[in-house]
């Protein structure tokens, strides 16, 4: 149990940014340095959705074996920078492809999300395999619920309805043609889950010339944006506040009164 407010802290470092289209060496090259230029303490670092190709369905062509470069070079830099790293990529395994989330830490410790609600608008959905279960894990005091992009228009998939977690983290390739309902939702989830929010999203065009613009945010659990990002390249860190979000929950403990459901992972 840790006692001290200063300790209970977490260091969220958000790194937006162009992706170079199915190169996955050039990605790890380009975050690296972006990483190794954050400055102070990080306790999490945040990619974006498939971060290491882009927003691509060629998954024959660029899949990763589940220990592959990419996975890792995320170990690499969590044992470097002794903080968490997320990020989505293309994994094949058992003959399927999936976009799977890697939650890495600092000793080497994997867990894994397969994204659950895969974007049928451009046919993720008979490409790669969709996953059937949450992942909640616990980081230096905090629980933290990452999921992955689409995930963010479904809000039943994401509840607290008993604060099972204080972080939703949501990385992205949301195309600025919709970033308004990015904007908007991110919002929503902070606020009816009663937890920080966080979006990490890219910029750029992708090989499909389709247009990002970003507005990465990390929203708090009043639904007030902390911070977001412009239409450009950024990489940005700060500090949630543990006692603050725990002193509203206790002041307005709006989930008591949540309605209680279950999920069938199989529909």
């Amino acid at each position: 149990m840790v006692d001290s407010q200063f300790m209970l802290n977490l260091s969220i470092s958000i790194i937006q940014s162009e992706l170079f289209w199915e190169e996955p060496e050039m990605n790890c090259s380009m975050f690296e340095q972006k990483i190794h230029q954050i400055k102070g303490e990080m306790d999490v670092i945040v990619l974006p959705e498939m971060f290491s190709t882009g927003f691509t369905m060629n998954a024959k062509i660029v899949a990763e074996e589940p220990e592959g470069p990419s996975t890792q070079w995320m170990r690499k830099m969590a044992r470097e920078t002794q903080a968490l790293v997320l990020g989505s990529l293309v994994i094949k395994e058992d003959e399927n492809y999936f976009n799977r989330l890697l939650w890495v830490q600092p000793d080497g410790f994997i867990r894994s999300y397969d994204k659950r609600h895969l974007f049928r608008m451009a046919n993720e959905h008979q490409i790669y395999t969709p996953g059937n279960s949450r992942l909640i894990e616990e980081w230096k005091g905090w629980k933290i619920c990452p999921l992955v992009c689409y995930d963010l228009r479904f809000p039943v998939w994401s509840r607290n309805n008993v604060l099972d977690y204080d972080v939703l983290i949501y990385v992205a390739n949301w195309p600025a043609a919709r970033v308004n309902a990015w904007d908007t939702l991110l919002k929503a989830r902070a606020i009816e889950n009663l937890c920080y929010t966080i979006g990490v999203n890219r910029v750029g065009k992708d090989g499909n010339d389709i247009p990002y613009v970003g507005h990465s945010a990390i929203i708090d659990f009043k639904g007030d944006c902390l911070f977001q990002a412009g239409e450009s390249s950024a990489v940005h860190s700060m500090e949630l506040d543990y006692e603050s979000l725990q002193a509203f929950r206790k002041k307005f403990p709006a989930h008591e009164d949540a309605d209680m459901f279950t999920i069938d992972p199989d529909f």
